[in-house]
Parts: structure tokens; sequence; C-alpha cells
């Protein structure tokens, strides 16, 4: 028993450092569109990176994650980093910041799921504290960009998120392992969002009768 929360422990911890890496790049591409300076660019990344999984923290009364450990936020500080130094290099698409963001929202997901359930959350709660990791950091980036979040007005995206938690929650109550629960959750939420923007699948818009 004690081998395998500590595997899970382990999981959670890789899921996380690579979701604050993609999300961090995500920052650094959309506010490149922006006339930011590097200062700028780097608060919007951090924001992106580890606004959802702080919030979530709060919520759960437990140590925020990038305080109690700052691997995370050196991880951030370096993914975007990096990725402000490659742009610099090379001409990428505006939207190309879609795919690391949609990355960043699948692995976001199952370590939000994960942290939750690690400290006895229902199911319910988990899911959703699996989509405020998620989203959230996406919607403080956009905020800072001055733009309409994603979450509210774009194709499938907290949607996608919930449904691969709950797809994860399914799986281990059925007692699949952890780590293949986490592999098929975090794939079903990637998979949906890029066809959510590939096909333009989105909620129905409110619209109200003239």
């Amino acid at each position: 028993m004690l081998r395998t929360m500590e595997g899970i422990e382990s999981l959670v911890y890789g899921i996380g450092i690579a979701g604050v890496a993609a999300q961090a790049a995500a920052g650094v591409l959309d506010a490149g569109r922006k006339p930011f300076d590097l200062f700028g660019i780097v608060v919007v990344a951090l924001a992106a990176a580890l606004g959802g999984g702080t919030l979530r923290d709060v919520l759960l009364d437990r140590a925020v994650f990038w305080i109690a450990d700052q691997r995370y936020l050196i991880g951030a500080m370096a993914a975007g980093l990096a990725t402000f130094a490659l742009v610099r290099l090379v001409r990428l698409p505006a939207r190309l910041f879609l795919l690391p963001d949609a990355l960043g929202l699948a692995l976001f997901t199952v370590s939000g799921t994960q942290a939750a359930l690690a400290l006895g959350a229902s199911w319910l709660v988990a899911s959703l504290m699996g989509v405020i990791t998620g989203v959230f950091g996406g919607i403080v980036r956009d905020v800072l960009c001055n733009e309409l979040p994603l979450v509210f007005t774009g194709e499938l995206y907290a949607t996608a998120s919930w449904a691969g938690a709950l797809l994860l929650l399914g799986l281990m109550a059925h007692g699949i392992s952890p780590g293949q629960a986490a592999l098929a959750g975090g794939s079903l939420t990637l998979a949906l969002r890029l066809c959510a923007i590939r096909f333009g699948w989105r909620l129905p818009m409110f619209k109200a009768r003239s």
C-alpha cells in the first residue's frame, strides 16, 4: 500500500512538472502576440503555469505547490525563457500556443484530480479540482493579455477537461491502476480539445429571443 501511494505521488509530481512547462510555453506564445517586453511575457507565462494549481491548493487548504517545492517555479521559468528564445529564432504560427495549451490542460486535469483524491476528496470535488487546475491558469493568461478567456468563448475546453477527469475517476473506481487511468483521462482531454480546435466543436452560445 505504501509503495502504491509513493507511486501515485511520483506520478502526480512528474505530470505536474510537465504541465507547468507546457502552460508556461503556451503563455509565452500567447503573450508574444502582444507588445510585451521580456518581464511582461514571463509574468504571463508564470500566471498561466501556476494559476490553476494555486487556486486548487487554496481551495483544498493545502500548501501551494510551487511555494512548497520551488522546482515547479524553476520549471515554469525555464520553459518560458526557452520558448521566448525559440520564437526569436524561428517564425511560428500565431495560434501555435493552442497546442501546448491543450497539452497543459490534459496534464493539469490529471494532476489536479489526483491531488484532490490524495486528500480524500469525493469524486465530484476531485473532478472539479481537475477542471480548475486545468483551466484557471489559462483564464488568468487571457485576462492579462486583454482577451476573452478561451474557456468561456472558444471550442470545448472545460468540458474536455471534465470528461477526462471523470474518465480517470471511473477507471480507478473499477480497479484500473492510477497510471493507466491517468493516461486514459489525459488522452481523452487532449483528444477532445484538439478535435474541438480542428472541427470547431463548442457548447451552445447564449442567445436570447428577440
